[in-house]
């Protein structure tokens, strides 16, 4: 009988370790089920190994129609509660809480889960490599019609062992990357938070999304007291934008709102972001103290916008009035310099009253937008000939009449032409983004009209700050040498300037549509600058003729452009280095491995061009580029492209140039800055891989 029994002792024991072994291997734990819902410990390894952290799960599967609760259950409901008060080798567990569901029952709002969830773990043991004894008592409220608690005794037993992948490891990951963070793995931001609207009873927040939203969701966590109802939502810009409003409520007593630290998870789907506010951060970035701080940089970005190559083309105009004040009276001086100030203020406030504009009629909209439409490149086209004619001097009368001489020939340009010449130097010198220019204007664009006029008021006082000097000191103008013959030489460089401009547009026109129409157009240029030439040559008769058909050509320019069809596909790469640029191949390709350089750029950004020629096509960058573990997308902005303008205002930014690198250390995308530099780009290529 001794015998027997320890026979069967033995045999008992031995089934109890396969069982043991061959649950370490499945990854699972038993089920301790009950009516209306189960459990379960799993594990993505099916050892301890050597690490410190063991990725395990919490499993809960319901009955259809039963749900069970977040960390925050809203306004009934109970957290799920885990204690590992009798586990072994277990130096700490830290459980994760996937994105919940809103469910509204009776005007209550509460978060939780409906059929299944896997609460992601990261177990740490006392004593790395030795065998763990997981176990674990869940205490968990279910509800359909009526609520129940539940209590379930789980287990698990991790042997000593090379830690080897278990079945249940996509389990595991599938609710692990539901886990929300700072939203970049998922493609979601917050472009601001702030108080206002309402009262100071709302919260507003402004979200953006790299794929359409579905449906959003925002979640306010906040002291017991407050109250938060479920958003008002707001989805525009083809459903990558959407402002969440939440009403406030407070019992008597409860904290000051705009004093809470709140906790905002915003879901969207499985996708989720969540972002923590200290006290009184609720109200930054739309404070006026944010405010300032934008308008500081946009002032300085226009400054700097000077400097950049987008600014070159009007160096004609610049030298073409200073060259005309070179001796002349001090006050004519400041008040030339004031007026071409006033013209870039003029324009800056044009383009921000079209801005704003747009985007209320849901417009997508980005920096240097008015180079993507046909009338306006001939405008400029025709203007650009027109004012390199005049230099040329083959005619003498104002270009055009209602706007003065902007660079008469011999003589001094008028307080309108100087104006003028401001207008025309802000048109040309805003198709690129510069160092602080994207973010003044990425943060304009994110907000409303009053932002957007004020922030393009102050980059416009940054570009016109040279001539703003220049009339507080107008005796730096006197240093220039006076006029004379070498100017006739001179101005016909500038000419040629202005007339490589009209030249430079013209390809950007032909590179967005082609066809019959673009030939009129230079046709009619060409006409209109022989005309220009043959008029002193023609008798008295005809040389009347000349400014009528100088102006029919110009209008035939602008007819032609008018019909000029434009694709918004915007993805096509020119160059066979470079792939086609697809938001939603990216994240697939980052998921095998894969460095993705993305490119975004325009014929009509001068910046990009240096960029490319100093940068990317140099030697070191294109065989980096071209190893095969780097996909290099190139996404051309010449023409609208509405996929294209959503992409930067994923970043925050609405202009070119623009570079991003994404991998396996950085899915959510490195935003690089607008002068781009080798050691800029192989470190981000390095950074994202890891």
């Amino acid at each position: 009988m001794r015998r027997l029994l320890t026979m069967i002792f033995g045999a008992a024991i031995a089934l109890i370790s396969a069982g043991s072994a061959l649950a370490a291997e499945s990854g699972a734990g038993d089920w301790v089920r009950a009516d209306m819902a189960s459990a379960r410990l799993v594990s993505a390894v099916s050892a301890v190994g050597d690490g410190g952290a063991i990725p395990l799960g919490v499993q809960i599967q319901l009955q259809p129609g039963w749900k069970t609760y977040w960390r925050s259950p809203g306004d009934a409901g109970l957290p799920v509660r885990v204690d590992w008060a009798g586990s072994t080798n277990l130096a700490g567990a830290d459980m994760k809480w996937p994105v919940p569901h809103r469910f509204t029952l009776f005007g209550l709002e509460t978060f939780g889960y409906g059929d299944e969830v896997v609460f992601p773990v990261i177990a740490r043991p006392e004593r790395p490599g030795e065998p763990m004894a997981l176990r674990a008592r869940i205490d968990y409220l279910v509800c359909e019609a009526i609520c129940v608690p539940l209590t379930a005794e789980l287990a698990l037993d991790l042997p000593a062992g090379p830690a080897a992948p278990t079945p249940m490891v996509q389990l595991i990951d599938r609710f692990r990357v539901q886990v929300p963070g700072d939203g970049s793995a998922h493609g979601l931001g917050f472009d601001s938070v702030r108080l206002g609207g309402e009262g100071e009873g709302v919260l507003t927040v402004v979200a953006r999304s790299t794929i359409p939203f579905t449906a959003p969701d925002l979640i306010v966590e906040g002291p017991p007291g407050l109250y938060f109802a479920a958003p008002d939502v707001a989805i525009m810009d083809d459903g990558h934008r959407a402002i969440l409003s939440v009403k406030v409520g407070a019992d008597k007593g409860a904290p000051a709102f705009a004093q809470a630290p709140l906790t905002l998870t915003l879901v969207d789907g499985s996708r989720g972001l969540e972002r923590a506010l200290a006290p009184g951060e609720a109200v930054v970035p739309g404070s006026a103290d944010g405010l300032l701080a934008v308008l500081a940089l946009a002032v300085l970005g226009g400054l700097v916008l000077n400097l950049m190559p987008c600014v070159l083309p009007v160096l004609s105009l610049k030298l073409a009035g200073a060259l005309g004040l070179a001796g002349a009276p001090l006050r004519q001086i400041r008040t030339s310099f004031l007026a071409t100030a006033a013209g870039i203020l003029a324009a800056f406030l044009a383009l921000a009253l079209a801005l704003a504009l747009l985007k209320a009629a849901g417009i997508a909209i980005g920096w240097g937008f008015q180079f993507q439409q046909p009338v306006f490149l001939a405008a400029m086209i025709v203007l650009l000939t027109l004012f390199a004619c005049n230099l040329w001097g083959w005619f003498d009368v104002a270009i055009p009449g209602w706007v003065g001489d902007a660079a008469a020939r011999g003589g001094r340009p008028s307080l309108a032409g100087s104006f003028f010449t401001g207008i025309m130097a802000t048109l040309l010198a805003t198709p690129c983004s510069a160092p602080f220019v994207g973010t003044a204007v990425g943060f304009a664009l994110a907000r409303g009209p009053v932002e957007i006029v004020a922030i393009m008021l102050a980059l416009g006082v940054g570009l016109a700050a040279p001539y703003f000097a220049v009339a507080a000191w107008p005796r730096l103008v006197t240093l220039l040498p006076r006029p004379g013959g070498w100017m006739l030489w001179f101005r016909f460089v500038l000419g040629l300037a202005l007339a490589g401009t009209a030249i430079w547009l013209l390809t950007i026109l032909a590179a967005g549509s082609g066809g019959l129409s673009v030939g009129v157009v230079a046709a009619a240029m060409i006409l209109a600058a022989g005309a220009l030439w043959a008029r002193r040559r023609w008798p008295k008769g005809l040389r009347l003729a000349s400014p009528a058909a100088v102006g029919l050509l110009s209008i035939l320019a602008l007819a032609a452009s008018a019909g000029l069809g434009r694709d918004d596909s915007g993805t096509a790469a020119p160059d066979r280095r470079w792939t086609a640029f697809d938001t939603a191949r990216i994240s697939e390709l980052v998921v095998e491995g894969r460095i993705v350089f993305v490119d975004v750029t325009a014929e009509w950004c001068i910046t990009c061009l240096v960029n490319k020629g100093l940068v990317l096509d140099t030697e070191r960058v294109s065989a980096r580029l071209a190893r095969p573990d780097v996909v290099a997308m190139q996404a051309d902005w010449t023409l609208p492209s509405d996929a294209i303008a959503h992409y930067l205002a994923s970043f925050g930014r609405y202009g070119i140039p623009f570079n991003a690198v994404y991998g396996p250390s950085a899915p959510g995308g490195i935003a690089l800055p607008e002068l781009l530099s080798e050691e800029a780009v192989l470190d981000a290529v390095r950074a994202a891989g890891g």
